[in-house]
């Protein structure tokens, strides 16, 4: 089996905060626990450069906007990297490749006839003497009557274009654009309606696409889909690859949904591998992204791979909702987020991952609180995983030398460990996720209260032979708890594979026990409650001064 794994692309023109991070960690749990199966896993994804919230930080601060675009897709890849993501390959979209590629599948459309020119109005600001993106518009949805962007309202997910909002205003200079005509490319979005709707209904049967993607797709296309530009007047980004059209650069809400297949293109460029082995319909694929991504990968992507007759349509749509920070909305320029790079320098990263996994906002808002992560690191990781590791290779190692001997498993646990196997692949398989760490940490609960009801410590002067049997069938959980734990906690479950000398990780019940264990670190550290105040603090100082 093959499986696709796309993680959504986020914009190079500021730090990740937690909800970049709790939105993404599906993509790389459910990539390594394909590739423990031996599943053959293309997991991508990059940074997007070319898009208008980069130009308006470059204008802010008055450089280029590869500038800005640069510092960023570095700090990415770092960030990435310390929390473990396991991508296959992590690219931009402003790479050669990526435009080459975007622009063959420009042409493509063009070719089977999914693409038609047409005069349209446009915003323009006289003041900045360009057109302006419709990013660049700021006004009032005329859906909701929130505050809006022109592509997209953020409060009422509607699709919108620039024109039709209500009290426009220029993002650079806070003019009142003016409107003139400008001749674009459109892409015949509404001739795939019945198509994405039947891609809908096997959605739906089919239980592969969460809550939150279906409703909202569902309203689109009761609403009726209509045709949409697909270039537009911008300085940065693809050109158009068509004679007196090249000043004019493809919209990036086609080109960064189409940093999938590029991205897998250049996978295959740079490995030798065949990236059609990933775009056909007997692939598997998985696209990880936040609730305000959904009609990019529910309407417009499925709508472009039907016009490219490349036929791999989603099948597993994991949209989370919003992570909110002590109860408040996350605002980034109120400087109101906790930060990757802020967080990645004080918490080990299988902390930050157990806390955005195990309270994700997979089906409604979940809040990240300094008080819950803190107790939480302490209670679940230190106290109940750390506790199981550290008891059962302490009593070894005290007891034993480190010597295990080698028996037969207990049937109970034995029956608890593949049942546990059972149950977790299945939640991972289905993205979700969340369930699946729940129930791994079950088996860690149970671990914990075998090793106290056999209590080894008194069996160790009065019944030797249970003693051992204990002590080993801890082993054997131990060794699969960590094989099991390796997607959602690489680091730690690591440091477990080097404990009994494998090579690496699978996913099936094993009793691989050397018989010489060695002598482990404490996996975890406690952290001080007092880090609560000074956290939230913080936030406060953070936000008062930005």
């Amino acid at each position: 089996m093959t499986i696709f794994i796309g993680g959504a692309w986020p914009y190079a023109n500021g730090s990740l905060h937690i909800g970049h991070i709790a939105s993404l960690l599906p993509g790389d749990i459910l990539a390594r626990y394909y590739r423990q199966k031996g599943e053959k896993v293309l997991y991508v994804s990059g940074s997007d450069c070319n898009g208008t919230p980069i130009s308006v930080r470059a204008n802010q601060e008055g450089v280029e906007p590869k500038t800005i675009a640069d510092r960023y897709h570095q700090e990415f890849a770092h960030d990435f990297e310390a929390l473990g993501f396991s991508y296959d390959v992590y690219t931009r979209t402003d790479a050669d490749h990526h435009h080459k590629t975007v622009q063959e599948l420009f042409l493509a459309l063009q070719k089977n006839g999914h693409l038609y020119k047409k005069e349209v109005e446009q915003a323009y600001c006289i003041n900045c003497a360009q057109f302006l993106p419709d990013r660049f518009v700021e006004g009032i949805c005329p859906a909701c009557g929130n505050k809006a962007r022109g592509d997209q309202c953020d409060h009422c997910s509607a699709i919108l274009e620039a024109l039709e909002l209500h009290d426009k205003k220029c993002k650079l200079c806070q003019h009142e654009p003016t409107v003139r005509t400008t001749e674009h490319f459109y892409f015949s979005l509404s001739s795939f309606q019945q198509q994405l709707e039947q891609l809908l209904k096997s959605s739906s049967k089919n239980e592969t696409w969460r809550n939150n993607a279906r409703f909202l797709t569902e309203r689109y296309l009761t609403e009726g889909l209509r045709d949409r530009a697909v270039t537009r007047d911008l300085p940065v980004g693809v050109s158009v690859p068509i004679a007196n059209y090249e000043d004019k650069k493809i919209y990036v809400w086609v080109e960064a949904v189409a940093g999938y297949y590029s991205a897998s293109k250049h996978w295959a460029h740079k490995t030798g591998g065949k990236h059609d082995d990933y775009w056909n319909e007997n692939t598997v694929s998985y696209y990880v992204h936040g609730k305000d991504n959904i009609p990019f990968h529910t309407i417009i992507w499925p709508a472009l791979l039907l016009g490219l007759n490349i036929k791999a349509l989603p099948d597993y749509i994991l949209s989370n909702e919003y992570m909110t920070l002590e109860r408040k909305k996350i605002s980034t320029s109120q400087n109101y987020a906790v930060w990757i790079p802020d967080l990645m320098k004080k918490y080990h990263p299988d902390s930050i991952r157990y806390f955005l996994t195990i309270n994700a906002p997979e089906k409604r808002d979940a809040d990240f609180s300094w008080r819950e992560f803190i107790y939480s690191h302490n209670s679940e990781l230190l106290g109940s995983f750390g506790n199981f590791v550290n008891r059962t290779v302490k009593f070894i190692s005290k007891y034993y030398s480190n010597n295990v001997e080698k028996r037969e498993t207990s049937e109970e646990v034995r029956k608890q460990i593949n049942t546990s196997y059972i149950l977790v692949a299945k939640k991972i398989e289905a993205g979700e996720i969340k369930q699946a760490l729940q129930s791994l940490f079950e088996l860690i609960r149970y671990s914990n209260k075998y090793f106290d009801n056999k209590k080894p410590w008194i069996d160790i002067k009065e019944d030797e032979e249970s003693c051992r049997q204990t002590i080993y069938d801890c082993c054997i959980l131990l060794i699969n708890i960590g094989q099991m734990l390796h997607p959602f906690l690489p680091f730690s479950s690591n440091k477990l594979k080097s404990l009994f000398q494998l090579e690496k990780w699978s996913w099936e019940y094993t009793e691989k026990i050397p018989a010489f264990i060695k002598d482990i670190e404490p996996l975890f550290e406690r952290i001080d409650v007092v880090s609560i105040e000074e956290e939230t603090d913080k936030i406060k100082n953070q936000t008062a001064t930005s």
